[in-house]
Order: structure tokens, then C-alpha cells, then sequence
């Protein structure tokens, strides 16, 4: 490495999971990084850069790498299992390509971000002598447990119950990630959320999207095995300490949307009067559990905003959104964090993943959870009875969450006396998540920590 760098010189390449949820969080750490001196590049894939051509502030670089399926990406694939693999294959192939054209062109990668769903960047950044950084972007409670079962530290299936884990909660069975909680299920998914720690030990760095104090005592109890620095919550600064210029939204969006849409609608509604209902980009909701949600949010006679996307539509029951037209508003895609932000805003019914609940957790919205899989039941246990901000749903026998639980949950978050506890616990998340990342924050000194240490060792 050439020796007296300036910091300005620094150049880091992140690498996120091309997903929506993975993309955001990784952009807003580069923005960042950007904010205390460094040059940053994030590597999407081709199919993502040639279908939404993004567009946002030059702060942050844009390049692509190759997932294998340039033309359709996910569907192309067909399944999880060959993505998986392609993205593997391709991926490593075209970052390889990406880091020697960056030293071709005279600005060459001084480390290299990664997502951990993605450890094989690792090994090309190590390849190329190259400092590796593992990025989590899930919370440090779920990653504790994948690291558990990883090591064999968690005999699976779950046999014996309560879960007792260093730093968590005693966890039951329905409290753990639904790969664990549903032994076998998204074998592939399953393979890589484990894989993350298959050599996180040769990774520099370890960062993770959350804040201390939001996970105090599991950070602290996987400090001691995996040293690590927490750097969240990753949402845009505008929202937090507005210490980071032109950082109002984050820029990158899988889906299209017209934001005047929800905030028109919003801007006349009463305070904390509105349900916002959306279950993130991955989820397929049945119809039978359309149809209850449907009809809860009726019988609450509470005004709704509910994010329906375009292929889950057909779903909906018969002429709802006409009969609900002066309560409702059913939109393909939202503005989510300026929604959050609305005073109009008292409850999120939500899917409980880690973007949306950590974007509530920072804007001070309580939560209805419905968990769907992965990290979400997980989170939905932390967010009803560890920061008790929240209710979760119960489900009936038939895995079905019915009309009357989701009309009654709403009302509890929304009038009852819980929701006051609530919206109280809300109050001092959010102003714990902007103190962390504000000027001598948890987060903060981390970041700066994580800037010096790599400035210095490349000096």
C-alpha cells in the first residue's frame, strides 16, 4: 500500500445482498463513512442497475458486479438454491474484476464492505490483500443465535425448551428465526444465515446494523466471541441527527412509487389516528390471511394505510377498497420512513423486519407484529416484551392470525392502556436511537474508531 495516505484517499467498496432490505442499510453506512472523510462505492448487481437505474447524490459511487442473471435476476434463477450459487460464481468472478479496474484507473479498493450473507467477498478481498469488513444487517440477537447453531452450541432441531442464550431472553420455540423455529424449512436461506460465521474469524472488522444500548447485553455477550462495532440505526440522517448532508431518503428503490400519494392523504388526517399496514418486499401473505387482515382493519373503523404490493392484490376480498374508501388508503409501494414520520402515524402493523422495525424504533411508532419467517419472529419477541413497544399477534390453529386479533391488537396499540406504556417506551427509543449516532454517540465513536484504525493502517 503506498504509504502517508491522506484519509480523503481512503477508498472502501461495499458489497450489500441484492435485496431491498440489505441495499439500504449498506448505502446509508457508506454515506457515513462518506460524511467522516472516506470515498465510497457500492457494487449492486447489473440486473438492479439496469432495471432501476438509480439515481441519488454523488456522495456515494455506484459500480455493479454480477449475480449470473443479468437479464431477470431472482426470477431467472427459479430458485434460492441456484441464486444462491450463481451469485456465488458470478459474484466472485466480476468483484475480482471490479477491484483490478479500480487500480487500472488510478483509485484503487483500500477495503471492501461486505454483506455477511456474502462471506465468499471476503475471501476475494483477502485474495487481493485487501482489509474485509463483515456487515450484519440483521440484529445482533438473531446473529448470536446463528452463530450458536453454527458452531453446534444450539442442537437442532429444538428439543428442550425454554432456549437459554447468553445476553437474550429465555426464548421459546416460536421466538427463534423461523429456520431454527420450523426445522428444515428454506434449506438454502438457511445455508447461508449460517454461513455468515464460516469465516467472519479472518474478517478486520465486524460491524452491525443496531445500537448498543437497543441490544446492550447481547452485544456485550457476543463481544467476547466476535468483537464487534455497532454502527446503526442505518436510516437516512435527516431523520436522526441531520449531521450528514443531502441524506433525506435513501435513493435506492426496488419498487416504483409516488410518494405524494400517501403523504396528500395523510396530511389531513387527525394525530396519530392512521394504521400504516405493509409487510416489506419479500412477503406473500395467503389469502385467507388477506381477507382477515382485511376485515380487522374494517372492524376497527380506524383509519388504515396499508401497502398492498401489485402482485398480492388479487388477494384483497371483493370490492374492500371501495367499501373502505372513506377510512382507507390500499397503495402498491409507500414513502415508508416520511409515513413513519407523520404525526397522522400512531400504530405500525408490520411484518417485523429489521428495516421496519428498526425505522420505527428511531421515529417512535408503536407496533403491531404479525412475523412471517426469518429474523422476524425474533425481532417480534424483543419488540412485545424486551423494548415493549409493541403487541404480537396470536395465530389460531390454523397458523391464521383472525379478524378479531388484528381488530383488537389495533385497538390496544391505538386507545388502550398498553398503547400508553407504549407510545412512552417509543418516546425514549427514539431519542436513544438519535443519541447514538449524534456527536460522541455508541454508534458514532464507533464509526470513528472503525475510520481511524483503517486510516492509520493504511498510513
Amino acid at each position: 500500500m503506498e504509504k502517508g495516505r491522506r484519509i480523503s484517499a481512503v477508498h472502501v467498496l461495499a458489497i450489500p445482498y441484492p435485496s431491498q432490505g440489505h441495499l439500504n442499510p449498506m448505502l446509508q453506512f457508506c454515506r457515513r463513512l462518506v460524511s467522516k472523510g472516506l470515498k465510497a462505492t457500492l457494487a449492486i448487481t447489473t440486473f438492479i442497475s439496469n432495471t432501476t437505474q438509480p439515481k441519488f447524490d454523488s456522495a456515494v459511487q455506484l459500480d455493479t458486479i454480477s449475480d449470473g442473471y443479468d437479464e431477470g435476476g431472482f426470477k431467472q434463477a427459479g430458485d434460492t438454491q441456484a441464486y444462491v450459487a450463481g451469485l456465488e460464481a458470478a459474484g466472485s468472478k466480476t468483484l475480482a474484476e471490479l477491484i483490478k479496474r479500480h487500480e487500472i484507473a488510478g483509485h484503487p479498493v483500500d477495503c471492501v464492505i461486505y454483506d455477511a450473507f456474502l462471506p465468499w467477498a471476503l475471501d476475494v478481498a483477502k485474495q487481493h490483500g485487501i482489509v474485509g469488513v463483515a456487515f450484519f444487517t440483521q440484529p445482533c440477537a438473531v446473529n448470536y443465535i446463528y452463530h450458536h447453531a453454527h458452531h453446534g452450541l444450539l442442537a437442532l432441531p429444538v428439543l428442550s425448551l425454554p432456549v437459554s442464550i447468553p445476553g437474550l431472553p429465555l426464548l421459546e420455540l416460536e421466538d427463534m428465526p423461523s429456520f431454527i423455529y420450523v426445522h428444515g424449512s428454506y434449506p438454502a436461506y438457511f445455508e447461508m444465515v449460517l454461513s455468515q460465521f464460516s469465516n467472519v474469524e479472518k474478517a478486520d472488522y465486524v460491524v452491525v446494523n443496531t445500537f448498543y444500548k437497543l441490544e446492550e447485553k447481547v452485544v456485550d455477550a457476543m463481544s467476547k466471541v466476535s468483537p464487534m462495532l455497532t454502527i446503526g440505526p442505518t436510516i437516512p440522517s435527516f431523520y436522526l441527527d441531520k449531521r450528514v448532508q443531502h441524506d433525506k431518503d435513501y435513493g435506492l428503490n426496488l419498487f416504483k412509487l409516488d410518494p405524494s400519494v400517501c403523504l396528500e392523504w395523510l396530511s389531513n388526517k387527525p394525530k396519530r389516528s392512521v394504521v400504516y399496514v405493509s409487510f416489506g418486499s419479500l412477503s406473500n401473505i395467503s389469502p385467507e390471511q388477506t381477507e382477515e387482515l382485511a376485515r380487522g382493519l374494517k372492524g376497527s373503523n380506524l383509519y388504515f394505510l396499508w401497502v398492498v404490493r401489485d402482485s398480492e392484490e388479487a388477494k384483497l376480498p371483493e370490492h374492500f377498497v371501495e367499501e373502505t374508501s372513506d377510512k382507507g388508503l390500499v397503495v402498491g409501494w409507500s414513502p415508508q420512513l416520511e409515513v413513519l414520520a407523520s404525526e397522522a402515524v400512531g400504530c405500525f402493523f408490520s411484518h417485523c423486519g429489521w428495516n421496519s422495525t428498526i425505522e420505527a424504533l428511531s421515529l417512535g411508532v408503536p407496533m403491531v407484529v404479525m412475523p412471517q419467517w426469518t429474523d422476524q419472529t425474533t425481532n417480534a419477541k424483543f419488540v412485545q416484551d424486551v423494548w415493549k413497544v409493541g403487541i404480537r399477534v396470536k395465530m389460531d390453529e390454523k397458523g391464521v392470525v383472525g379478524r378479531k386479533e388484528v381488530e383488537n391488537c389495533i385497538r390496544e396499540v391505538m386507545e388502550g392502556e398498553k398503547g400508553k406504556e407504549m407510545m412512552e417506551n417509543c418516546i425514549k427509543w427514539k431519542v436513544l436511537a438519535r443519541e447514538a449516532v449524534c456527536e460522541g454517540g455508541t454508534s458514532d465513536k464507533d464509526i470513528d474508531e472503525f475510520v481511524s484504525k483503517l486510516t492509520k493502517s493504511l498510513c
